[in-house]
């Protein structure tokens, strides 16, 4: 093994040396320092003999003259193990919660491998949230990407936390299903948050989480995802698990993103952001999946947080091109006190179509689904006609649906923290919320349905 020593260059989180040959992109190298300590750097730029390295623990006390690098010839890798369930890491995979190494069965690279979209099995089946809004109408289906679109202030921790802790698979004792959780730049006192409420509610055993802080470099940030991923995808394709990724806030990774790139004095793109976040983000959103010859999946939840509520702004709207729906929160119906405050009529769900029904959860499902969305539209055009000519003015038929609009928020949109709804208890409290209107006014659902299921007593109950 060659060994390198001096530098010719040191610039933020970035080192740079010459004479160096034989070096791979993305290769791993060891950093030496004079006082007998030792970091880790990841090769990022390559310009004839001349290597760029990004230095993970930040290049603090490094010096150009003494300083010795020796290359390891392979990319970073993270050792992987079914024994990672239960334990605590920072963004780099080092445990830090004080029960030692992990013992690996085996190492996997984190930028995973390439993988073949002729393999790709089409999403099928739901994963239970316990949250009515989501289940019944924007149902996460296995395999599926299905981002959270929150603002700053809103309650996307808490529905994090929720999620995680009532989330399950359909058709099995739960066995074989799982979280992953990656919490990136997040503060001191929202880390301790997250732990703290995963070891009282008894999750932790199926929860392997990633935790990186506000004060953690931010190379580290860039590689906790991918570190992540890489833990799920062993999990779901070689030991045949359900996987569930939640990863927040991807906010905070592409402006880690961003502040690397401009240390590498790259041409930025909209609003300073690298020309390459599209790709960037690509390469870790489309490592969900299911795959042929595994009967695991990998399903996720990145959640972000729009700066200005913009969601024009380039992190959310490169994300909504990428992924397959969105669940987006609602600043006012969270003002109001609804939890979890979301927008239906922003939100959906691209592939909840053939996750759901009769063979995976009922077959009134996805009209249920339909009549909920039109009457709720219909809510907001009464409520923009209301501001204009006054309440009082209103047709019978709009100031009907204007009570519905302030039920349905207030008994199926809005739910405790610790309830966990059942899929037939969310779409029987959506046909009790329907049964307040004139059956005549439910025109997406065939009158079968609204025989077997129309019942204008249990209405009554809202009042």
């Amino acid at each position: 093994m060659i060994q390198y020593a001096g530098l010719s260059e040191i610039n933020g989180p970035l080192i740079c040396l010459e004479g160096v040959k034989g070096v791979s992109y993305d290769e791993i190298a060891e950093i030496s320092l004079n006082d007998g300590t030792r970091r880790l750097g990841r090769v990022v730029e390559m310009q004839g003999d001349k290597v760029v390295l990004q230095v993970f623990e930040g290049t603090n006390g490094i010096s150009l003259t003494n300083t010795k690098i020796s290359f390891s010839g392979k990319p970073l890798e993270i050792p992987l193990s079914t024994e990672m369930l239960g334990r605590t890491f920072n963004g780099a995979g080092k445990p830090i919660d004080g029960l030692g190494d992990v013992f690996p069965q085996k190492y996997g690279d984190i930028n995973g491998r390439a993988l073949n979209p002729v393999a790709r099995s089409y999403p099928r089946n739901y994963i239970h949230t316990g949250i009515s809004s989501i289940d019944a109408l924007m149902t996460l289906i296995r395999g599926q990407k299905l981002p959270i679109f929150s603002g700053s202030g809103l309650s996307h921790n808490k529905l994090a936390v929720q999620i995680v802790r009532q989330a399950k698979i359909a058709d099995s004792e739960n066995k074989d299903f799982a979280v992953v959780f990656a919490a990136m730049g997040v503060q001191n006192d929202v880390a301790e948050y997250f732990r703290r409420s995963f070891e009282e509610t008894g999750v932790i055993q199926r929860v392997c989480m990633f935790l990186n802080l506000s004060n953690d470099p931010i190379i580290e940030r860039i590689l906790t995802p991918r570190c992540a991923l890489t833990v799920a995808e062993y999990l779901a394709y070689e030991k045949n698990m359900h996987i569930l990724v939640i990863m927040t806030d991807l906010t905070s990774y592409c402006e880690a993103l961003r502040e690397f790139s401009s240390s590498k004095g790259e041409i930025p793109g909209r609003k300073g952001y690298p020309g390459y976040l599209y790709s960037d983000l690509a390469s870790m959103y489309e490592r969900a999946g299911v795959v042929q010859g595994s009967s695991g999946s990998v399903t996720q939840i990145p959640i972000l947080t729009m700066p200005n509520d913009d969601i024009t702004h380039p992190i959310p709207d490169l994300t909504a091109y990428i992924t397959e729906g969105q669940i987006v929160f609602d600043r006012n119906l969270d003002q109001t006190g609804v939890y979890p405050g979301l927008s239906v009529l922003l939100s959906l769900s691209r592939l909840m179509k053939d996750g759901i029904g009769a063979e995976y959860t009922r077959d009134d499902h996805a009209d249920v689904a339909n009549q909920l969305f039109a009457c709720y539209a219909r809510v907001q055009d009464a409520r923009s006609l209301a501001s204009v000519i006054g309440e009082d003015e209103l047709s019978a038929s709009d100031k009907a649906i204007m009570k519905f609009g302030v039920m349905f928020e207030k008994y199926f949109l809005n739910q405790g923290f610790e309830e966990n709804r059942t899929m037939d208890e969310t779409l029987d409290l959506a046909w009790d919320l329907l049964s307040m209107l004139p059956a005549s006014e439910l025109d997406r659902v065939n009158e079968k349905l609204i025989a077997e299921h129309y019942k204008p007593e249990n209405a009554a109950r809202f009042v």
